[in-house]
């Protein structure tokens, strides 16, 4: 005997700023980007969807869902918030709510990154090096400098 399915209610997509947050956040925009003469700008809550949106999947401005508004219009609200720092004020609301609730360790912290092959050599130290002295990286230059003088471009 199967038991039967709950219905469960779907959870809201993680792109959309909650009701709760949103209350957080509007009295920031409010003070700090308020409306001023001119065009009428976008829903500023729509906005901020569509910046939640474009961050977490990483689509081009150009590609947001027709849901949003204008991307042109979301790209120049985002431009208009950076210059602001509507979003350093944001971060650092977030980061004294939870702060508050206890929920953050600040002491130690880790960041995810992706790693790639320093093409050119380089240092421990991050000093900057002379190719020019280098042997090896000369021998990679005189051979590459080789192969386009005896690379020929073919002919349709």
């Amino acid at each position: 005997m199967d038991r039967p399915e709950k219905e469960r209610e779907p959870l809201p997509p993680i792109w959309e700023a909650p009701d709760a947050l949103w209350a957080m956040i509007e009295p920031i925009l409010a003070e700090h980007d308020p409306p001023k003469r001119g065009p009428k700008r976008i829903d500023q809550r729509r906005a901020l969807d569509a910046v939640i949106f474009r961050m977490l999947s990483g689509c081009q401005w150009n590609r947001l869902p027709k849901e949003y508004p204008d991307d042109s219009s979301v790209h120049r609200t985002f431009q208009r918030w950076v210059k602001l720092g509507i979003f350093d004020r944001i971060w650092a609301m977030v980061r004294e709510a939870c702060e508050d609730l206890g929920g953050c360790d600040w002491e130690w912290q880790a960041a995810d990154t992706s790693m790639g092959k320093a093409r050119m050599g380089g240092t421990s130290s991050g000093a900057c090096v002379d190719h020019d002295s280098d042997p090896h990286i000369a021998l990679i230059r005189d051979e590459r400098r080789d192969r386009r003088k005896t690379h020929r471009p073919r002919r349709w």
